[in-house]
């Protein structure tokens, strides 16, 4: 079992957390919890802190101002914004990860889809069944944690590093994979590759995604930017000549 332990989700914070999705939901449809909950992952996802006033209309645009109007309440929502970040980001522990890399630490808010919950969907006229097929497990989480990485291109500055674009690339086109039908060409090449054994169910494909999210977190750690050694030249004596080449001593030219 792994020492370093997630940090664990109160109900309270689930339903804050919940109740805050729905607020945005309001006024802009597609801020489901799991959109959102993809979204935070995404930010989780790096090393980077970046100061809510940055990251709030970077993913929302205005709909959590309008959403919640009254300073109270936008700070009660934030907090339950940052509480379930904070969560993300304990999950994504790179000292964590790295003790156990076969591990898998991280845990999405998903709405499970099957057939019969797709079938209720189109009896109730909210779907067609052409549309009623394209939803599925984990969808809604991959648009949000794409759409976030989109939104924040300074976050993802993509690797120079050949074996770490090679991560990069691999642990992206699994977060991608969620988001391809069953019947495409593109998942059906996907699955030809990746899984020789047989087509993997929906759930084992949503923690591959999850594993990628996991490599892309120790990617930063792996490969991040070194910083270079800035070399300094030993000051001379303060009875030396000084170098600037006056003729005069250090201690009476550029030491005094």
């Amino acid at each position: 079992m792994n020492p370093l332990r997630p940090r664990i989700q109160t109900e309270a914070e689930l339903n804050a957390f919940d109740q805050t999705c729905e607020g945005i939901a309001g006024f802009d449809d597609q801020f489901s919890f799991e959109r959102v909950d993809g979204m935070l992952c995404a930010l989780a996802a790096t090393p980077h802190s970046v100061e809510p006033a940055v990251w709030l209309p970077a993913l929302f645009g205005d709909a959590f101002e309008r959403a919640f109007g009254d300073p109270e309440a936008q700070a009660q929502a934030l907090r339950a914004l940052q509480a379930r970040l904070a969560v993300l980001r304990s999950e994504l522990d790179p000292e964590a990860l790295f003790d156990e890399p076969d591990y898998l630490r991280l845990e999405p808010l998903v709405a499970e889809w099957d057939d019969e919950s797709r079938r209720k969907l189109v009896e109730e006229g909210a779907l067609s069944e052409e549309d009623a097929a394209l939803v599925q497990t984990g969808v809604e989480w991959a648009e949000g944690f794409l759409g976030a990485v989109e939104a924040l291109p300074q976050l993802w500055t993509l690797p120079e590093h050949e074996e770490a674009a090679a991560v990069f690339e691999q642990s992206f086109q699994q977060i991608e994979v969620l988001l391809l039908p069953a019947d495409s060409d593109d998942y059906r090449a996907h699955v030809a590759a990746a899984y020789p054994k047989g087509e993997p169910t929906r759930d084992e494909l949503l923690a591959e995604a999850c594993m990628s999210v996991q490599d892309l977190r120790m990617y930063w750690v792996d490969f991040a930017p070194k910083t270079e050694t800035r070399r300094v030249e030993a000051a001379p004596g303060r009875n030396d000549p000084c170098p600037c080449g006056s003729g005069k001593k250090y201690k009476k030219c550029h030491g005094a």
